[in-house]
């Protein structure tokens, strides 16, 4: 499914940042990088430096003199803008892209990013089908051009591995109600014998506030008694040995 999304940088100006680029594709799972007229000359060694073992990314990138063939392979192309551009475009929101890529199949997305400084220009966002623009702060919406695509990866990487995210839960047999009540009783007495229901109109909502406390905790069997030990060894007098 990988092989489905392409990324395209169009005159991408600093070596390090396509190395950048590279070493979240790999992070990622993708491997497919199309650079438009790259300003700085290729191979470039501060890719290369950057990329550290993505190295095999930048030796495969395919590098274009025009947007146009760079965009040739992908039947969906998504340009990513950090401002509202005024353009016949349509404008997609993260989730929409999401679904997009849900409900299309045999389909190639590529994804294009433009210059760091200037952005895509209105000729490059025109070649587009969508322009997708990331939520950020109102104060600093420009991000970094490594930054941007790593956070396209990580999305597409989340929704292909959903199951990676879900909350590991091990497999630990849970205490019976009736362990946990032995335990509550167990307290309750020692707690009356310290006269710890004080004053006695407080008694039936102290009492419940415990209830609370400990028939929300989900414990093993085995911390269970560690719990009860405590419980018990506090209960004890010290006994002076001198």
């Amino acid at each position: 499914m990988r092989n489905k999304f392409g990324f395209i940088l169009v005159k991408p100006q600093l070596g390090e940042n396509i190395g950048a680029c590279a070493r979240s594709l790999k992070n990622f799972g993708f491997s497919k990088l199309h650079i438009v007229s790259p300003k700085q000359s290729w191979p470039n060694n501060k890719a290369k430096a950057t990329s550290v073992g993505a190295y095999d990314i930048i030796k495969k990138a395919k590098i274009f003199n025009n947007t146009y063939d760079a965009i040739s392979d992908f039947n969906i192309v998504i340009s990513l803008s950090a401002r509202k551009r005024d353009i016949n475009k349509k404008h997609i929101s993260i989730n929409r892209f999401l679904r997009m890529i849900t409900n299309t199949k045999n389909t190639k997305f590529g994804f294009m990013f433009g210059p760091e400084a200037s952005g895509l220009s209105n000729e490059d966002l025109s070649l587009s089908n969508f322009v997708l623009q990331i939520p950020t702060s109102k104060r600093f919406k420009s991000l970094n051009l490594s930054h941007s695509l790593t956070l396209i990866c990580y999305e597409i990487f989340k929704l292909i591995n959903f199951k990676k995210f879900q909350k590991d839960v091990k497999n630990i047999k849970i205490s019976s109600k009736r362990k946990i009540s032995s335990l509550v009783l167990h307290l309750k007495n020692l707690l009356e014998k310290k006269s710890f229901f004080v004053p006695n109109e407080k008694k039936h909502s102290m009492l419940m506030n415990i209830n609370n406390l400990i028939y929300r905790l989900e414990p093993s069997d085995k911390e269970l008694r560690i719990l009860a030990s405590i419980i018990s060894s506090l209960s004890k007098k010290n006994i002076n040995h001198n």
